[in-house]
């Protein structure tokens, strides 16, 4: 079976990929269903928007040791619309790590079934989160130990 990616008047030019990405760490996966679309009949873009923050906190969940806010969505990009049974895959990767904050960036891949296997890149986002301590204030991202 050969895969393929197809346009849409929402994304002119979709990525050339057709497969899953390699050089990006799996957060998070999961299947939209009917409770979630929208007046279109397309999964609500609200929706996706929390799954993306709930992906994209993985990482700095990992880095942080501790309490962290999102404090800023960058960047967020629908480059084609998401569908009721589509599996979409939440692939994440540091962007920047600061003094107080990690930057990360999300893709998300949806793989269809119907009419015929697809694989296109439907979101993605840049997130940023802050490292807070037990007052609500920011706090030092812990740096890795020297080896």
């Amino acid at each position: 079976m050969k895969d393929a990616i197809v346009p849409s008047s929402i994304d002119p030019a979709p990525a050339a990929s057709t497969a899953l990405p390699q050089d990006k760490e799996l957060v998070l996966r999961v299947i939209p269903m009917p409770a979630d679309v929208n007046a279109n009949g397309d999964i609500f873009g609200g929706w996706v928007m929390a799954q993306v923050d709930l992906a994209g906190s993985v990482i700095p969940a990992r880095h942080m040791g501790g309490r962290f806010a999102t404090v800023a969505v960058n960047q967020f990009l629908f480059k084609q619309p998401v569908k009721v049974g589509d599996l979409l895959s939440f692939y994440g990767s540091i962007v920047r790590i600061g003094n107080t904050s990690i930057t990360v960036q999300v893709e998300v891949w949806a793989e269809r079934q119907r009419p015929h296997y697809q694989c296109v890149k439907v979101t993605e986002a840049t997130l940023t989160y802050v490292a807070i301590d037990e007052q609500g204030r920011p706090r030092p991202v812990p740096r890795p130990a020297p080896t």
